[in-house]
């Protein structure tokens, strides 16, 4: 019995310690691609930020595609359309974004690196095609639009990222939250939302 509880408990230890390994290699990974890009970040690079062996980092990951695949993986969670007044839904979604481009790397480093390189590029049109257009296809006043109107969405969304979060632009990282809401959300929603341009 004594034995059982053992296993059990240097299991649950080996447990900890690979989901610890896994943290730090996907927080060494999401500063790396946001620093140095797709092409120019290594495993071994990644390997060493997070002070462990390389070959760790291809025993969880397998290689730099899959690894990327996983440090980047993004849940923008958004509010369900129905769950908030229609007019609310530009100023929801700008709101969201910023919090998200402000609470970690991850979406910076998604756009470092889908400016540049295809893999990057798809992920990012694929969390927009999975999680903006579910919106727009909801609001729009013709669903036939959505696309269109979801793209237009995020030209706003990810201008605002680049110049804020990656190029730095000193008018834009001056704005504050309030101001960027306020700028940003009007015309968001006039995308969605607007019987016509």
């Amino acid at each position: 019995m004594n034995g059982s509880t053992s296993a059990d408990s240097g299991s649950t230890g080996m447990r900890r310690r690979s989901d610890a390994t896994r943290t730090a290699i996907l927080a060494a990974a999401r500063e790396r691609f946001a620093a140095d890009g797709y092409e120019r970040a290594t495993i071994r690079a990644i390997a060493k930020d997070a002070h462990i062996d390389p070959s760790m980092v291809m025993r969880y990951y397998g290689n730099k595609e899959g690894l990327f695949a996983a440090a980047v993986s993004v849940e923008l969670e958004l509010p369900e359309p129905g769950s908030l007044p229609r007019d609310d839904i530009g100023r929801a979604l700008v709101s969201r974004f910023l919090d998200l481009w402000e609470e970690n790397e991850v979406l910076t480093a998604l756009l470092r690196v889908g400016a540049t390189n295809q893999a990057g590029a798809e992920r990012m049109q694929g969390v927009f095609r999975e999680q903006v257009m579910p919106v727009a296809l909801r609001v729009c006043p013709d669903p036939e639009q959505a696309p269109a109107r979801a793209a237009l969405a995020a030209t706003q969304l990810l201008g605002l990222a680049l110049t804020r979060y990656v190029l730095r632009f000193p008018p834009t990282v001056a704005l504050t939250r309030e101001e960027i809401v306020a700028w940003l959300a009007p015309t968001v929603q006039r995308y969605l939302t607007a019987t016509s341009p």
